[in-house]
């Protein structure tokens, strides 16, 4: 048990925390929650059938586990992120110029910054799909749904996130 253990955690941690906090938006809160995953990853393994992968099985464990916490906060506005790079959107261009850098991680940012306005369901297909890089099918196993239910809810979640980062632009234009 400790040597599965152990493999579970050498081989995602790094992307599970980051889940985590994507969710709740603090550090020491996805600390105490990718803590508690653990803890009901312990009690539970030996029910794992293996019908999904071990990452998917952990995924779908911490967004219970994020439910939980915002149950408990009685907010679901939690913020997901303020300033994280996401090496999907970086330049491919070997030597971009300051501006362009600027610019997208202002648009990085104010990305993030929109994602907050999306629903729960919304926020958790865009990060695993686009920051996690899940599969659809890996997303429907972590979120319990269909796959025409991730790609509808991804579909109204790049929509939505869109109309609200042009929103978003013409305010700063209008200041």
């Amino acid at each position: 048990m400790e040597q599965m253990f152990n493999e579970l955690y050498k081989k995602y941690h790094r992307d599970l925390f980051n889940f985590i906090y994507y969710m709740v938006h603090d550090r020491e809160h996805a600390e105490d929650l990718a803590q508690e995953v653990y803890i009901r990853v312990l009690k539970s393994y030996q029910h794992f059938k293996g019908e999904c992968s071990e990452k998917t099985w952990l995924f779908a464990i911490a967004r219970n586990v994020a439910i939980d916490f915002f149950r408990k906060q009685n907010s679901w506005k939690k913020r997901v992120v303020d300033s994280f790079e996401n090496p999907a959107l970086q330049m491919k261009d070997e030597s971009p110029l300051p501006e362009e850098i600027i610019y997208l991680r202002e648009e990085i940012k104010l990305m993030y910054q929109c994602l907050e306005s999306c629903t729960f369901d919304q926020r958790c297909v865009i990060i695993l799909r686009y920051i996690q890089e899940l599969s659809i099918v890996e997303t429907a196993e972590v979120l319990g749904w269909k796959d025409s239910k991730v790609k509808t809810t991804q579909h109204r979640a790049i929509k939505h996130l869109k109309n609200l980062m042009v929103a978003a632009r013409g305010n700063d234009q209008a200041v």
